[in-house]
């Protein structure tokens, strides 16, 4: 029977007692999948049970959030306890499936056979982490389904009743991409974005963090779930362009370098995804938004030491090294597919070169992804910086003639906009190989 809400309400209010039946029904099928995951025989879990489950708990979350259950005191351990079960099967998904891929990925041959060895061993250690605490997480989750009066089925999960699949499919990320037919131009863009991502890296933990008071401090000012985010979503963008624009062409048949570089940016990915996600937890514990109840019960599910050393011990650590170890790849493909020349322009009458025209040149820079050096009266800086173009412009604001040197392309796009007075009168009077800034 449902309460009734104050006149004029969409909603009503279910009694505590009216919504332990609704959550005895929703929860039958996480319940089964945890008789199955829990049984001693199971040993170590595979892809698809680490899927299954994070399947299963998203599911079950949603439900408990469409009816308020996080703010309810009754219900909102495990309320958590799902969301939590749900974080951590997808980091132990993404550990699962690198350790099954290390070696296609060919990324642990640019190590050492001993750092090798450290790696598969860490990355290892950290899976079976994972799987304990969601053994502890699973185990609280039926004494609080108990608490409730929740029946407890008897019976294992069947997968094969199970409306999710194994493979995870993703669309490639094209959206404000421009079609370059050369494969060449797609290449120079993948090594120059690797060097950047292997840089925006190391400001994660490079080495190893023994002192967890240590490791919360570097987590607060170098490692929050934002920068986690930024961090994976980087690696992201930079494997779905190549995935899109290089993958099974012509020149990655003939280039055996160029999937060895998609293999340490993979093996990367897939160390940030997880860390992302423990990252997140780790942020929701110390978060308001859990009662005192909650955050007590997940502190000793997963004592926040344990979780802060596998994020940068393992996870940022070695996440870090597979890209360094691949920037020799990338340093060596960017000359080689790049055909670089120089530029010397000359501003036209009345023109000066300000924030405004600085800022549509840099745009043509990003545009292409491919470095661009940009020189005034001796003085060089990076063409791909407003900042660095701004004080280097200001710096010698009497100079008219100025030098750029990078990859044809971005150089040919630099020529076009000078030759149409740096766009000042409108980019709308720009032709049409500059279109793309009107929508920068």
């Amino acid at each position: 029977m449902l309460g009734q809400t104050p006149e004029g309400s969409l909603e009503q209010l279910v009694p505590e007692r009216d919504f332990a039946n609704l959550l005895g029904s929703r929860s039958q099928d996480l319940l089964r999948l945890t008789n199955t995951l829990s049984s001693p025989q199971v040993g170590a879990w595979t892809k698809r049970q680490f899927f299954l489950l994070y399947s299963e708990a998203d599911e079950l979350e949603s439900f408990l959030d469409d009816y308020g259950a996080r703010s309810n005191q009754s219900y909102a351990p495990v309320t958590e306890l799902v969301a939590s079960v749900r974080g951590f099967s997808m980091a132990g998904l993404s550990l699962e499936h690198l350790i099954r891929r290390l070696d296609n990925y060919q990324v642990l041959e640019a190590f050492s056979e001993v750092e090798a060895d450290m790696a598969r061993g860490d990355v290892s250690a950290a899976r079976d982490w994972v799987q304990e605490v969601l053994l502890a997480l699973l185990g609280e989750i039926r004494l609080e389904a108990k608490r409730h009066g929740v029946h407890h089925p008897k019976e294992g999960h069947a997968e094969g009743e199970s409306g999710f699949p194994l493979v995870r499919f993703r669309l490639p990320m094209d959206v404000g991409l421009e079609d370059i037919d050369e494969e060449e131009q797609r290449i120079a863009e993948v090594a120059s974005k690797y060097l950047q991502a292997c840089t925006m890296l190391e400001e994660g933990a490079s080495e190893v963090i023994e002192e967890p008071v240590d490791r919360d401090t570097f987590l607060r000012e170098f490692c929050t779930e934002e920068t986690a985010r930024v961090y994976e979503a980087t690696v992201h963008n930079l494997q779905s362009t190549y995935d899109t624009y290089i993958c099974n062409t012509r020149l990655e048949s003939a280039d055996g370098r160029l999937s060895k570089l998609r293999g340490h940016v993979s093996g990367s990915l897939h160390l940030l995804e997880a860390a992302t996600q423990l990252v997140h937890f780790l942020e929701r514990h110390e978060s308001e938004v859990r009662d005192d109840g909650a955050r007590s019960q997940l502190a000793r599910l997963a004592p926040r030491a344990q979780v802060s050393n596998v994020i940068l011990n393992v996870l940022l650590l070695w996440a870090g090294r597979f890209m360094a170890q691949g920037r020799v790849l990338a340093e060596d493909l960017l000359p080689a597919y790049t055909n670089l020349q120089v530029l010397d322009v000359e501003l036209g009458e009345g023109l000066v070169l300000h924030a405004r025209p600085i800022s549509l040149l840099v745009s043509i820079i990003n545009h292409y992804a491919t470095p661009v050096q940009f020189e005034v009266a001796g003085e060089i800086c990076n063409a791909g910086s407003i900042l660095e173009m701004m004080i280097a412009a200001g710096s010698k604001s009497e100079e008219r003639r100025f030098r750029f040197r990078g990859d044809e392309h971005p150089l040919r796009d630099i020529a076009l906009l000078f030759h149409h007075d740096l766009g000042e009168g409108g980019v709308d009077t720009l032709p049409p190989e500059l279109g793309y800034l009107a929508r920068a």
